[in-house]
C-alpha cells in the first residue's frame, strides 16, 4: 500500500471515530450549560388542553409521567420537562378570547389556582417564582420553576384592577392580545380598529411596568408592537413568535421590529408552531382551509354542503395528494439564528407554545424532552457555550431582573385608574 493511501486511510478512520464524539461533545456541552443557567420556555400552553381533555380530573390526574401515551397526547409532563432539562417555565394561562369578558376572568382565576395547584401537588419537582432571583435559586435547589403568562389582554375585562389582581396571584406577563382585536389593542390575526394601542392601552403598558410584570407582544399587530416599544419604560419579550424574515406571518416579528426589541433590552422567545415556523406549511394550511370551505360551508356554501361524511371523504383525498411540507428542528433554528443576527445574540430565546398547537410540531421538537437537541443543533452552527446560555435562559432572565427594577424606580407612583370607555372618548388617567 502506498504511504499516501495508508495516510488516507487513517484520516478516514480518524473522521468515523471522532464523529460520535463530536455529537458526545455537543451533548456534554448543553448539560454543562443547563447545571448553570436555568432552560427557560416562555410559553407552555400545558394547563388549557388538561381543562379541556380532563375536565375536573386535570385536578388530580397524574402529572408526573405517561401523558405522551394517552390519545390524543400532551406534550408535557414533569419526566419530561426533567428530560429536557428545563429549569423554568412560563405556564400560559390562556382562556377562548371569543368568551365574555367576565366569564375571560372566572377561568383565568381558576387557570392561575390550577397552576397554583399543579405546583402545591408536586414540590420536589416545582416551584413557584416571581423574580428572576427565584428562578436561579428555585434552579439551584433541582426543582422547576414555575411562573404564570396571561395569554389575552381581553382577560382582564377593560379592568386594571382585575390585572393587579392577576399580579397579587403571581402572574409574570400579559399578553396584550391573543387572537382578536380588544377594546384596546390591535391583534395581529384580526382586523385592526385603533392603529394600534388606545390611551387605555399604553396605560396598560404603564401599569405592567409599575407592577413588574412583563409586556408581551407575541400576536399583536406590528403598530400595537411599535407603540408598547415607544410607550413601555422596561424591556418587552415576544413569549413565542418567531422571524418574519423566515416566515412571513403576521404573528411573527419584522426585522424593523427586531432593531426597536434590541434598542428597548427585550427578547424575541421563538416559537415551534409549523405555521410561524415554515413558510411552506403556512401556505399549505391556509389551501386546507379553502379546501374545507369549498366542499361544505354550511349553511349556504360548499360543493358537498350537508353532506358531512362525503366531504370528509373528500378532503383526505384531497390530502392525500397534497401533504404537509415537513417543518424541522432546523427550522426552528434558522428563526433562532435570524433573530439573532439582526437584533443580537442578547435578544433571543426560546418560547415552544407546546400543548398549545395541536398534533403537529416540527420534527426532532417533538415534546419538552427535546430541548437539548435544539440548543445541540445551534453549537452545530458555531454558538459559543455562552451564546447558548443567553438563549436557554440568561437573555429573559436579565430581561426580568431589569423590569424588577423599573418597577422598584416607580414604587412611589399611584396605581393607574380608568376605563377604556372613559380613557378612549377623550379622558384621561389618574394616578
Amino acid at each position: 500500500m502506498q504511504p499516501r493511501t495508508r495516510t488516507a486511510l487513517a484520516l478516514l478512520a480518524t473522521m468515523l471515530l471522532a464523529t460520535p464524539a463530536l455529537a458526545d461533545g455537543y451533548d456534554t456541552r448543553v448539560a454543562r450549560v443547563l447545571r448553570t443557567t436555568p432552560l427557560i420556555d416562555g410559553h407552555n400552553d400545558w394547563p388549557e388542553p388538561l381543562r379541556d381533555r380532563a375536565g375536573e380530573q386535570r385536578w388530580s390526574i397524574d402529572l408526573a409521567a405517561g401523558l405522551d401515551r394517552r390519545t390524543p397526547r400532551y406534550d408535557t409532563d414533569i419526566a419530561r420537562l426533567r428530560k429536557g432539562g428545563v429549569g423554568g417555565q412560563f405556564w400560559s394561562v390562556y382562556v377562548d378570547a371569543a368568551l365574555p369578558g367576565l366569564e375571560q376572568v372566572k377561568q383565568t382565576l381558576e387557570q392561575i389556582d390550577f397552576v397554583h395547584t399543579m405546583v402545591a401537588r408536586y414540590p420536589k419537582d416545582l416551584a413557584l417564582a416571581r423574580t428572576a432571583d427565584d428562578v436561579r435559586r428555585i434552579h439551584r435547589s433541582g426543582r422547576i420553576a414555575s411562573l404564570i403568562g396571561v395569554e389575552g389582554g381581553g382577560q382582564i375585562d377593560g379592568s386594571l384592577s382585575v390585572l393587579r389582581a392577576y399580579h397579587d396571584l403571581g402572574a409574570g406577563y400579559l399578553t396584550l392580545t391573543h387572537s382578536r382585536t380588544i377594546e384596546w389593542a390591535d391583534s395581529a390575526t384580526d382586523d385592526p380598529r385603533h392603529g394600534g394601542l388606545t390611551a387605555f392601552g399604553e396605560a396598560v403598558v404603564g401599569e405592567l411596568n409599575r407592577l413588574g410584570m412583563l409586556v408581551d407582544l407575541s400576536h399583536v399587530s406590528e403598530d400595537t408592537m411599535r407603540d408598547a416599544l415607544r410607550v413601555t419604560k422596561a424591556p418587552v419579550i415576544f413569549s413565542h413568535s418567531g422571524a418574519r424574515a423566515v416566515n412571513d406571518h403576521p404573528r411573527n416579528v419584522s426585522d424593523a421590529v427586531l432593531r426597536l426589541v434590541a434598542a428597548n433590552g427585550g427578547v424575541v422567545m421563538v416559537d415551534f408552531a409549523p405555521n410561524y415556523v415554515s413558510d411552506a406549511y403556512r401556505r399549505w394550511s391556509a389551501e386546507l382551509a379553502a379546501e374545507k370551505t369549498r366542499l361544505n360551508a354550511p349553511p349556504f356554501g360548499g360543493l358537498l354542503i350537508g353532506q358531512p361524511e362525503k366531504a370528509k371523504a373528500a378532503l383526505q383525498d384531497w390530502q392525500a395528494q397534497h401533504p404537509a411540507p415537513r417543518v424541522t428542528l432546523a427550522q426552528v433554528a434558522d428563526h433562532i439564528v435570524h433573530v439573532a443576527h439582526v437584533a443580537g445574540v442578547d435578544h433571543v430565546g426560546i418560547g415552544s407554545d407546546f400543548d398549545g398547537v395541536g398534533s403537529v410540531l416540527p420534527e426532532g421538537l417533538d415534546d419538552v424532552s427535546t430541548y437539548p437537541a435544539l440548543l445541540a443543533e445551534l453549537m452545530r452552527r458555531g454558538w459559543s457555550d455562552g451564546d447558548v446560555a443567553k438563549l436557554a435562559g440568561g437573555n429573559v432572565l436579565r430581561v426580568m431582573a431589569t423590569a424588577e427594577r423599573v418597577a422598584q424606580s416607580m414604587s412611589g407612583t399611584l396605581p393607574a385608574t380608568g376605563t377604556p370607555a372613559g380613557m378612549d372618548a377623550g379622558g384621561t388617567s389618574a394616578r
